[in-house]
């Protein structure tokens, strides 16, 4: 129904004053039984002018107050009440009855066919001290801290009153059927659980405001990076091969076999030198298990060896047996095996 067709009296804070009552032009048989019931004194009901007077009367006197439903709330916040194992005596000491009392402002039974109901001063005070006192006590303790929280608790206190002010609850004109003497009554066939849920409603939860966003910087990921032992060890073949091919192309084209063995030996004992000088890596893995005895010098006489082995010659300039010069011919030896096998033979 719209806000405009009801009464002044339905405004926020205004007093109460009689109802507004609007029937059509065929009263229902039920509201003439209703009226019929409550009325004390006998009345005239014969047609729809002497039925809204009679209506207008009847709510319209001081008693007429409506019991909407009835609240059980606790009567001081959760931190403070005491708990007892018995639920009755828990319910006694813990909780309170309210009743929630209204008065009826408008009936419309031509276009919205429906009754209005306003609160009561005391129900209205009730709700607004039980709000203040224990409501938002608990709400204040159930949520966490912020800057503004006193200030929006003390604005939620404020809305409320508002809330409860300007609360009108409408149901169906039929409800009427509940009134009894003076105009009083009760809402019938669950309307009071209707008007249960209505009521509590009005309590809005305190809203915290939502938590900051905290932008999260990912780290970046760290890659292992390679170290100058891995670098010597990647290294070093490549600089060995390089030593090991440019030795080789000091190798003259002459064929003298003195200065070939000078060649061999200067060859053999620079790539000594060079492979002392070169930085193996450390291996990876542990001495193999051996049963034979030996001693830490025996470790460290490379050099040594490798100093002997660069008097003796190489292995493809002795004197081949028959039948090796046609295979010596395919490495570029076969036209230089006179050279190298008559100094050797004569000597030998």
């Amino acid at each position: 129904m719209p806000s405009a067709l009801l009464p002044a009296s339905a405004a926020a804070f205004a007093p109460r004053g009689n109802p507004n009552v609007v029937l059509g032009s065929k009263v229902e048989p039920w509201l003439t039984a209703t009226l019929k019931r409550v009325n004390r004194v006998k009345r005239p009901l014969n047609n729809v002018t002497q039925h809204s007077r009679c209506l207008t009367e009847a709510l319209s006197s001081p008693n007429a107050i409506w019991t909407l439903c009835s609240l059980m709330l606790p009567k001081a916040p959760d931190a403070e009440l005491t708990k007892d194992e018995n639920p009755l005596v828990d319910a006694l000491f813990n909780y309170q009855m309210i009743h929630v009392e209204a008065y009826v402002v408008h009936v419309d039974m031509v276009s919205q066919n429906e009754v209005a109901f306003k609160l009561t001063p005391e129900t209205i005070e009730a709700l607004v001290e039980f709000h203040k006192e224990v409501f938002s006590a608990d709400t204040a303790a159930y949520t966490w801290d912020w800057l503004d929280k006193e200030a929006q608790i003390k604005k939620l206190q404020e809305e409320f009153v508002q809330s409860a002010n300007k609360f009108v609850y409408r149901t169906s004109v039929q409800a009427l059927e509940g009134m009894e003497e003076d105009g009083a009554g009760e809402l019938l066939c669950g309307r009071s659980e209707e008007a249960k849920a209505a009521v509590l409603s009005l309590f809005v939860p305190l809203q915290p405001p939502p938590p900051r966003v905290v932008d999260v910087v990912q780290p970046m990921p760290v890659i292992p990076g390679s170290t100058v032992a891995d670098d010597d060890w990647w290294s070093n073949p490549v600089q060995q091969q390089n030593i090991s091919v440019e030795s080789w192309k000091l190798v003259p084209t002459s064929s003298s076999p003195a200065s070939t063995t000078d060649v061999n030996s200067s060859m053999w004992a620079e790539v000594t030198t060079q492979s002392e000088q070169l930085s193996s890596p450390t291996p990876s893995f542990s001495q193999p298990y051996t049963t034979s005895p030996f001693n830490a010098s025996q470790c460290y006489t490379a050099p040594a060896t490798l100093a002997t082995m660069t008097a003796l010659p190489l292995p493809s300039t002795l004197i081949q047996p028959c039948g090796t010069v046609a295979g010596l011919g395919g490495f570029g030896w076969g036209d230089r095996y006179q050279d190298f096998a008559l100094p050797y033979g004569t000597t030998m």
